[in-house]
């Protein structure tokens, strides 16, 4: 068999891996082997692609390994120094920037290929050779920075949001939307120009066009997650996952890389679904996010007021409820990831669980700043999948429940979203916490959550205030325990 033959084979048994990786990643007592396998099939495309490329290169085989070694050790390092640094609050961040990469890689693959293609004239080698100067090839390459472009800014943005860089507000620029339709209008006229002046013995008048499309195309992706609110957040990461998978197959196409189309339709779509199942969580479309968020930020709310009085407790009088407790449920938020309390709150739930305590977690579809956000905290402090349980599964249980432990969590948690037709959660799907015989919140202040909303939980007469660290409350909890 050829070194073609063998390639075309390695990136059918990686592709088949990373599908087989994605369906391990849908539960959580199957997500360890989903990863296991997307790092073999990402092993494997990786060797596949080196092998093409060393096939492919009209430079001596040497020359070609050595710099395709460098990239990989320059790669390699940053990449294990970023993720044994990392901390689980930085990850949404992380993963945002991430985005911003593989939209930047698509840009720089876009010019690389129009320069190959339209102004190397016959000189065009490797997968380009195979295009010349067609329509085709050249569409390709405009849409592949557009998609690049768009998704570069807006991952920046995001990660200058979740990271605190940015202020989370939206940015509502007067007639926001219509200034994105004009700009869309405005690509797509250029894309005329561009096709216009990209022919087969050349192009270099095409360049024009195609710069005056990165500008307007990389303003586009600022403007769009600008313009999206704190509490939108979760949704945005998973639809800047999506771009970003469309962003590599359409890098895929310009480089005629059959894998990198395949994995990258299957990021895209993945993160396209996810982003629908996460808007259907907060009842809210994914046209609607698109065209500006809610949410203004932590404390912005704080406008509204009060809507009653909060009652304070104490770690020994929430001891004190807890063992006289049948049935606890703690529903956890981004608070616990700051507050890095998942190990105490585990030790609490072990040492519940001895007592003869029945304790379950509840995990809202968008707790966290990133999809599966506590449930990847949960899994790290080696809670038991068994016991944590989404929002549909474990709604009906609050009625029967002794004391709900609200650590971190905020707008998940909010009555408003069913009490107050005017609020700007309303229709929110929410924890259903307050029907509960006790609830105690674990909170710093009582600052309204990221997405900027006040909370009536808070001033409910079956409400305790637990204020401080959480780690810390949670471990007076324990000692008086």
């Amino acid at each position: 068999m050829t070194t073609t033959g063998l390639v075309q084979g390695a990136s059918v048994v990686a592709a088949v891996l990373f599908i087989l990786s994605l369906a391990g990643l849908s539960r959580q007592e199957t997500a360890r082997r989903g990863v296991n396998l997307g790092m073999a099939g990402m092993v494997l495309a990786l060797g596949a692609t080196i092998a093409l490329a060393l096939v492919r290169s009209e430079r001596p085989v040497g020359v070609t390994a050595a710099l395709i070694l460098l990239v990989l050790v320059v790669g390699a390092t940053v990449g294990t120094w970023r993720a044994r640094s990392v901390e689980m609050t930085q990850m949404p961040e992380l993963i945002a920037l991430l985005h911003s990469f593989v939209g930047l890689a698509a840009v720089l693959v876009g010019y690389g290929s129009f320069l190959t293609a339209f102004l190397g004239g016959t000189a065009a080698s490797g997968a380009n050779a195979d295009h010349g100067g067609d329509t085709v090839h050249a569409v390709e390459i405009y849409l592949g920075v557009l998609i690049g472009a768009v998704t570069f800014t807006g991952s920046l943005v995001a990660f200058g949001k979740l990271s605190g860089r940015l202020k989370s507000a939206p940015v509502t620029l007067p007639g926001r939307n219509w200034l994105n339709l004009a700009v869309v209008a405005a690509c797509a006229a250029l894309l005329a120009w561009y096709l216009t002046a990209a022919g087969p013995d050349g192009g270099g008048t095409a360049v024009l066009p195609l710069l005056l499309m990165t500008v307007l195309a990389l303003a586009l992706g600022w403007h769009l997650v600008a313009a999206i609110g704190g509490g939108d957040m979760p949704v945005v990461v998973s639809m800047l996952n999506s771009y970003s998978g469309w962003a590599a197959a359409a890098a895929g196409f310009m480089l005629g890389n059959d894998l990198l189309i395949i994995t990258g339709a299957l990021v895209g779509s993945s993160g396209a679904i996810l982003s629908y199942i996460m808007c259907r969580a907060m009842n809210r479309s994914f046209v609607s996010v698109i065209l500006g968020g809610f949410g203004t930020g932590p404390g912005a709310a704080a406008a509204d007021g009060p809507v009653g009085t909060h009652r304070e407790t104490t770690p020994d009088a929430v001891a004190s409820q807890l063992v006289g407790a049948r049935s606890v449920i703690i529903a956890p938020g981004y608070g616990m990831a700051v507050a890095k309390a998942q190990y105490p709150v585990a030790d609490l739930a072990a040492k519940l669980a001895e007592r003869g305590v029945r304790v379950r977690f509840a995990i809202h579809p968008v707790a966290g700043r990133l999809p599966g956000h506590m449930n990847v905290l949960l899994a790290e402090a080696k809670v038991p999948y068994d016991i944590v349980e989404g929002m549909d599964e474990i709604n009906g249980d609050f009625d029967g429940t002794d004391v709900v432990l609200v650590i971190g969590a905020n707008d998940t948690v909010n009555p408003a979203a069913q009490e107050d037709p005017g609020s700007p959660i309303a229709g929110m799907p929410v924890l259903e916490v307050w029907h509960a015989r006790d609830v105690v919140v674990f909170k710093r202040s009582m600052a309204t959550g990221y997405a900027g909303v006040q909370n009536p939980l808070f001033f409910k007469d079956n409400t305790g205030m637990l204020f401080g660290d959480a780690k810390d409350r949670v471990e007076d909890i324990i000692k008086a325990l």
